[in-house]
């Protein structure tokens, strides 16, 4: 295990755009629009920070178009930087001849992302209430009515807008949605702040990942124990007379010295009837165990010794009737 973790090590050591990068200082092409249904660019969210398997290190759009059209008619690489968990993917995309890509795209700062506002409690009747912000899955992302930048950028656009209509860029993390809000701020609405909810900020509140794996489906395992590759080295075995039967009868506790799938002869040697002869014959105990059934029948007759009469020592039958008279 520890080989295996040394070698990912080295592999994110050679190759750093495997890596988690970095936000501050770094630059990358932000998608502003994307009408190509076919190439995987959400706006806002996605920036391509690489092409080919080579990192973009200039701002010039003109070289990074130049080398779109030089593979007009191939299919290219693209490296994106996701602010959904703040991850790099690579993805494949069709250069079109008439078209392009598609993309309409920016120079922008990565740490643009990273302004974004987390909407935690929504007070009932408040204008986060009635514009209908969700609380912990909703996240404040921009406003057509200006930019927001630092932790103060959204509480002055608020208190520009007092009694205004204020729309704002929202992104629901449940439905994996952006949509358009509009909140009319105001300070006389019976409760606290001019929203009426508590906004989260920082590392702590960037957008997460996307909820887009699968749920786990029923039956599915969720967590290796152990348990499951023993099974599969003892799926089966073979039995005295040659036929594979399955072994789950020989998965027993750890904690249990013995089990048997079938209970012990009796002591008196009498052989088991009904299903105990039946559950005998078709799942015959292992070879070891052959020693413990023998040791425990004879420690079985050593203490039934007192009651059990030993062969050439029996009493006399009783009589057979009642005694005669004058006898």
């Amino acid at each position: 295990m520890f080989g295996a973790l040394n070698r990912f090590i080295s592999r994110l050591d050679a190759d750093p755009s495997a890596q988690k990068p970095s936000s501050s200082g770094a630059y990358g092409f932000q998608v502003l629009r994307n009408v190509n249904t076919d190439l995987a660019l959400e706006p806002w969210f996605d920036f391509v920070i690489g092409i080919n398997g080579r990192t973009i290190d200039s701002a010039d759009p003109n070289l990074f178009a130049t080398e779109v059209k030089n593979c007009a008619g191939t299919t290219i690489s693209l490296g994106v930087y996701s602010a959904k968990g703040q991850v790099i993917r690579e993805i494949y995309a069709s250069v079109s001849h008439e078209q392009g890509l598609g993309v309409q795209l920016q120079w922008t700062p990565l740490n643009v992302v990273e302004d974004v506002w987390h909407i935690l409690d929504v007070t009932p009747n408040s204008p986060a209430d009635v514009a209908g912000l969700l609380p912990y899955s909703d996240y404040v992302i921009g406003s057509p009515e200006g930019l927001l930048t630092g932790d103060v950028g959204l509480g002055e656009l608020v208190e520009e807008f007092t009694e205004r209509p204020l729309r704002l860029l929202v992104y629901n993390h449940e439905y994996d949605v952006t949509r358009l809000v509009t909140i009319t701020p105001a300070k006389n609405w019976g409760g606290e702040g001019a929203l009426g909810c508590v906004l989260g900020y920082g590392a702590l509140h960037r957008v997460p990942a996307s909820l887009t794996e699968p749920p786990q489906a029923p039956g599915e395992t969720l967590f290796d124990t152990g348990v499951a590759d023993a099974a599969d080295q003892h799926s089966t075995r073979k039995s005295p007379e040659g036929t594979d039967q399955p072994a789950a009868d020989l998965l027993v506790p750890a904690n249990m010295p013995f089990a048997s799938p079938t209970p012990p002869p009796p002591s008196s040697g009498a052989p088991p009837v009904g299903k105990a002869k039946k559950a005998r014959a078709h799942h015959p105990p292992p070879a070891g165990f052959d020693d413990y059934f023998k040791e425990g029948e004879q420690k079985s007759r050593e203490a039934d010794g007192a009651t059990t009469p030993k062969p050439g020592n029996s009493l006399p039958p009783p009589p057979k009737g009642p005694p005669k008279a004058g006898d």
